[in-house]
């Protein structure tokens, strides 16, 4: 398995992702989707919301605002210590680095409670990376992003989208008739002011969210939390990932968030260690009781069958897109020695071209051959059309971003209208009439 800054510089090479701003220098934890990355991106996203959103009756979805007050925030915790990373500055050159990140790769182990208690004690057996220089007292660095709205109004980026999902919880079960159990679903950005971003995508100021809250009634919530857990381990699965690759870490008591009764992390097995990829929740009814506290508007929800009302619990299922992307690319990478080239085994839902289009040579009338082929299929399918170098160099740019089919307009398509089907894991190939082409890629692809 290659290392993330071979993995890094492998999206960059192939089109997938790129350092953003890298112009002017780059700004450290932002990234730009280049053309095969904001399609495979899209892919996942798309993949996500039909599995949780469209193929149900019981999820609907919103798209709320990036931007909200200070009100949101207080209310739900984000502007309290709880969320916010401990930070130990230099004395001398005043760089900061992250307390923990910094002092358990130092230490080669996770911090235990005890230690965290004790980071100034701990910080002063190391010293400064840049300088060298002694550590200084440690701080809290809260990780919103404020910014100010006009000439003096203060609000916040959002550091998650889970928040707008609360704050439109009683306008969406109206105006949708839903009845618990129902889930609110929504993708989006989310900014966090992380003191130090790192491992590429891993861990970003800037980062996508896929997230849904499932409203429930009190005293379902372990029902519930055992359903979610299996159908959202299913969606990796069932997109290609390896099992042996993923793993449920249940979180412990004293590290479980400010809202959690419960929780357990789906992890991957990166180069750089088991990390998370996605949490699964139970929130109990903390979020929508403090907004309902802070605003004063009531958030209660009226059950017809037993005439009460009360505040419904709450169990989340938030994915990082960001990591997926990782996750996924990380799952297909295949340094094919007997190829010569680099293979993404994608699963074809996610692959960020379908079918690319080759004519053999630039001559004997081939392209004029394929070009329509082209058209005709891109009607139905993401593809590209390739014309220059070898044909194997052709099908070696195609495997290395994942295309999952190629089709070669070959001498004997022009005697009987037939083509070559190149499948990208076996390279086996299969002449299929062009008159058919279409309907068996469909059902190759969808």
């Amino acid at each position: 398995m290659i290392n993330i800054d071979e993995m890094a510089s492998f999206c960059k090479k192939k089109g997938l992702v790129y350092p953003s701003s890298e112009l002017y220098g780059g700004l450290a934890g932002f990234f730009d989707y280049g053309p095969y990355g904001v399609e495979l991106k899209r892919n996942i996203l798309n993949e996500w919301w039909k599995f949780m959103v469209s193929s149900r009756q019981d999820v609907v979805g919103i798209d709320g605002s990036v931007i909200s007050p200070t009100a949101v925030w207080k209310a739900s915790g984000h502007l309290s210590s709880g969320f916010s990373d401990v930070i130990i500055p230099c004395s001398k050159c005043k760089n900061s680095v992250r307390a923990d990140v910094f002092l358990e790769e130092k230490m080669k182990k996770a911090l235990t409670t005890r230690e965290t208690s004790k980071i100034d004690e701990l910080a002063k057996k190391y010293k400064c990376p840049a300088c060298g220089s002694a550590f200084g007292k440690s701080s809290l660095l809260n990780l919103m992003f404020p910014i100010t709205i006009g000439s003096s109004e203060t609000a916040y980026l959002r550091g998650e989208t889970t928040q707008m999902i609360y704050l439109d919880f009683k306008l969406v079960q109206n105006n949708s008739r839903l009845k618990l159990p129902f889930g609110i679903a929504q993708m989006g950005k989310a900014f966090r002011n992380e003191i130090s971003p790192r491992n590429f995508l891993f861990r970003m100021r800037e980062f996508e969210q896929m997230e849904m809250e499932f409203f429930i009634k009190p005293r379902e919530n372990k029902k519930w939390f055992g359903y979610w857990k299996k159908e959202r381990i299913e969606w990796f699965l069932n997109l290609g990932v390896d099992k042996k690759n993923l793993r449920f870490r249940a979180h412990r008591n004293d590290e479980l968030a400010h809202y959690a009764k419960l929780a357990e992390d789906i992890e991957y097995k990166f180069p750089f260690g088991w990390k998370e990829v996605e949490g699964i929740h139970d929130r109990g009814d903390w979020d929508l009781s403090n907004h309902a506290k802070h605003s004063g508007k009531s958030l209660d929800y009226f059950d017809e069958e037993s005439g009460k009302k009360f505040i419904p619990n709450i169990i989340e299922t938030s994915v990082g897109v960001d990591r997926l992307f990782l996750v996924f690319l990380y799952d297909a990478y295949d340094d094919d020695k007997k190829r010569g080239n680099v293979v993404l085994h994608l699963h074809p839902k996610l692959a960020p071209i379908k079918v690319a289009v080759f004519p053999l040579m630039k001559k004997d009338g081939l392209p004029a051959k394929a070009k329509p082929v082209f058209d005709e299929l891109k009607k139905d399918f993401n593809c590209f059309y390739d014309e220059s170098g070898s044909i194997g160099r052709r099908y070696a740019r195609m495997d290395e971003i994942g295309t999952p089919y190629c089709i070669t307009v070959d001498h004997q398509t022009l005697e009987d209208n037939t083509v070559t089907v190149r499948e990208r894991d076996s390279t086996k190939q299969e002449r299929v009439k062009i008159s058919e082409l279409k309907d068996k890629l469909k059902g190759l692809l969808l």
